[in-house]
């Protein structure tokens, strides 16, 4: 081979490695990465079993766990996540109010039967008169306990309380309970301390709380089906549509039953 075809074929390797180089990143690009906001438990579980279904469609999912109820929210109004998954409407609904974040629900996920636990009795019929019950201080989360105790006939709250009221609300307290509020990430650790406490059930399978253990729970119903929300601005994107499809698949709803045995149901 003469010297000139040498060159000329080397040329076009060279070409063609340059192509392939630029064309390699431009590859790796079409994944797209999704930071999701979870609290520990469930909502983390269940996105570990939708992540690799995510991976099939070019979507890497990122999840990360928060310990409150607070920070998912701030963190994906500031750009810091894509998603979140932790919270129900009510709730979004009086972030959105009170701290002026941009955030919507893109879909609906699972719905948690709220709980109150005892680490001292086994029925509520046992909780003595006087008792100490602990509820959330977040107005949504505590409000929802107290109309869970109002819908056992524990207390009366005033009409027209809406879904947040607050002890001050309470009307008719006969077994004279004192409620105290204290973070709802802090309930299962606040057992050995009062009577009975309003747990959210992410936090009570966190702490190795069995469920359908509650003294008194809530039936699955209201608006209280739990949600995946994004920033406004996101909320037409490709990925989103991906990312509720995914999660609302069949296989999805499959592990929820199996897994959870009721204690955690899908809302979809």
């Amino acid at each position: 081979m003469t010297p000139s075809k040498l060159t000329r074929r080397a040329a076009l390797a060279a070409t063609a490695a340059l192509a392939f180089g630029l064309a390699a990143p431009a590859l790796a690009q079409t994944t797209q990465v999704v930071r999701i906001g979870v609290s520990p438990g469930p909502h983390a579980e269940i996105l570990e079993k939708v992540k690799p279904l995510l991976a099939k469609q070019g979507i890497d999912l990122k999840i990360i766990e928060f310990s409150d109820y607070v920070v998912p929210n701030q963190a994906l109004d500031a750009g810091e996540l894509e998603a979140n998954s932790f919270q129900n409407q009510p709730y979004l609904d009086n972030q959105v109010k009170d701290r002026g974040f941009k955030l919507v629900s893109a879909g609906l996920t699972v719905n948690f039967p709220l709980g109150i636990y005892s680490a001292k009795y086994k029925d509520w019929a046992q909780v003595p008169d006087g008792a100490t019950i602990a509820i959330q201080n977040d107005p949504t989360n505590g409000g929802r306990s107290l109309l869970l105790l109002q819908d056992k006939g524990v207390i009366k709250l005033k009409d027209g309380v809406g879904f947040k009221p607050s002890p001050a609300d309470i009307v008719s307290n006969p077994k004279k309970l004192k409620v105290i509020e204290i973070e709802a990430a802090q309930t299962p650790r606040s057992l050995a301390d009062v009577a009975a406490a309003a747990i959210n059930t992410n936090y009570a399978v966190d702490a190795k709380i069995e469920p359908t253990s509650a003294i008194l729970r809530e039936d699955p119903k209201g608006p209280y089906v739990n949600i995946i929300a994004v920033r406004a601005v996101d909320k037409d994107k490709p990925w989103v549509k991906t990312l509720v499809d995914t999660y609302h698949t069949p296989e999805i709803k499959a592990f929820v039953a199996e897994r959870f045995k009721g204690s955690v149901l899908a809302g979809w």
